[in-house]
C-alpha cells in the first residue's frame, strides 16, 4: 500500500496542474462551463490583516525551525514512554502503529523524503491547483483565487505555528531513537529534532491544506466542491501514513495531527473568512444592461 503513494500523489499534482491551466479551462464547453449557473458568494476578507497574520505566523514559524531550535528543543525527552527504571511503557496502540515502520534504514529515509516532496511540494500544488480549477468552473473572478490560495496559506500557517508550540513543549522521543540505547541517541542525523515527536507536523500541514480549501470551496459555492474532500484526504492521510514508514511518528503523533489540522482547517476559513452578508452573490451568467436615448441617437451599456 504504501508504495503507490507516491505515484498516486505525482498524479494529483500533474492532474491539477493540467486542469488549472487556461488552455484547460477554455476548452471546455460553454454550454458545460455556465451549466447551472453557480452561485459564487463573496467572503469577508482583509489583505491588512491576513497578510499580517499569514506573514507573522510565518516568520515565527520559521524562525523558530530554522534560527532557533537548537535553543528551543528539548536537550531530553520530557515525554519518553520509558519508567524511572527504564521499563519500555509503549502504549499497545503505538506499539501496533510501528509495524508500518520501514525494515531497513534505506527504508525509512526513502519514506522520509517521499513525505517531504509530497508535503511540500505535491500536495500544495495539488490543492491549489484543484481550487483554481473549481472557482474557474464556477465563473469565479481572477482575485477570488488570490484571496483563497491566502486563507489556505493563513490556515496552514496558523496551523504550523501552533504545532511547533507543542512540539517544543511536550518533548516527546521520536520513535526510531527510542529504541536507541542512550550512548547512541546523541548520535543520530539531527539530535536536535529527537524529542519533536508529538504531534505530526507534516500530517497537521497535510490536513489543514485540504480542508481550508474544502472549506472555502463550501463557502464560496464552487461546482464539485467535493472533489476537494474525496482526492485531498485520501492523500493527506497517505503523508501520515508516510511520516510512520520513515519511523518519525507513532500513530498517534500522526492522528492527533490530522485533527489538529483539520480544525485549524475548517475553523480558520469559518471564524475569519465568513460569507459577506450584504454581498450579492455573483454569478457565471450574470449580465446587466441598460438602454437610454433621445433624438440624438442610443447609448447601451452594461456589465457582463
Amino acid at each position: 500500500m504504501l508504495d503507490a503513494m507516491p505515484s498516486a500523489l505525482c498524479l494529483l499534482a500533474l492532474a491539477s496542474l493540467v486542469a488549472s491551466s487556461p488552455a484547460f479551462a477554455e476548452a471546455l464547453p460553454t454550454a458545460q462551463q455556465a451549466s447551472d449557473n453557480p452561485t459564487v458568494h463573496a467572503l469577508e476578507f482583509n489583505w491588512g490583516r491576513d497578510a499580517a497574520i499569514t506573514g507573522v505566523g510565518g516568520l515565527l514559524w520559521i524562525g523558530s525551525e530554522a534560527l532557533l531550535k537548537e535553543q528551543l528543543a528539548p536537550k531530553s525527552c520530557r515525554w519518553c514512554d520509558r519508567s524511572a527504571d527504564g521499563t519500555d511503557t509503549l502504549n499497545g496502540v503505538d506499539r501496533w502503529g510501528r509495524g508500518l515502520a520501514a525494515g531497513t534504514a534505506e527504508g525509512r529515509d526513502r519514506w522520509d523524503m517521499w513525505s517531504n516532496v509530497s508535503d511540500f511540494a505535491v500536495l500544495p500544488v495539488g490543492v491549489l491547483g484543484t481550487q483554481y480549477l473549481l472557482g474557474r468552473a464556477s465563473g469565479a473572478p481572477v482575485r477570488y483565487f488570490a484571496e483563497d490560495a491566502t486563507i489556505i496559506l493563513e490556515s496552514f500557517v496558523v496551523s504550523q505555528l501552533v504545532n511547533q508550540v507543542v512540539k517544543l513543549s511536550v518533548g516527546r522521543e521520536r520513535p526510531f531513537v527510542h529504541v536507541l540505547s542512550e550512548d547512541q541517541k546523541g548520535l543520530t542525523r539531527h539530535p536536535t529534532d529527537n524529542n519533536l515527536s508529538f504531534y505530526s507536523g507534516h500530517t497537521a500541514m497535510a490536513f489543514s491544506l485540504v480542508t481550508a480549501a474544502g472549506t472555502v470551496s463550501e463557502l464560496r459555492g464552487y461546482k464539485h466542491s467535493w472533489l476537494i474532500w474525496a482526492v485531498g484526504l485520501p492523500a493527506a492521510a497517505s503523508v501520515g501514513l508516510m511520516r510512520m514508514g520513515a519511523d518519525k511518528h507513532y500513530l498517534t503523533d500522526v492522528v492527533t495531527g490530522a485533527v489538529a489540522g483539520s480544525l485549524f482547517g475548517v475553523g480558520v476559513p469559518l471564524l475569519l473568512h465568513g460569507r459577506q452578508a450584504s454581498a450579492q452573490p455573483q454569478r457565471a451568467t450574470d449580465v446587466t444592461m441598460s438602454v437610454s436615448g433621445n433624438l440624438g441617437g442610443v447609448m447601451l451599456s452594461g456589465r457582463f
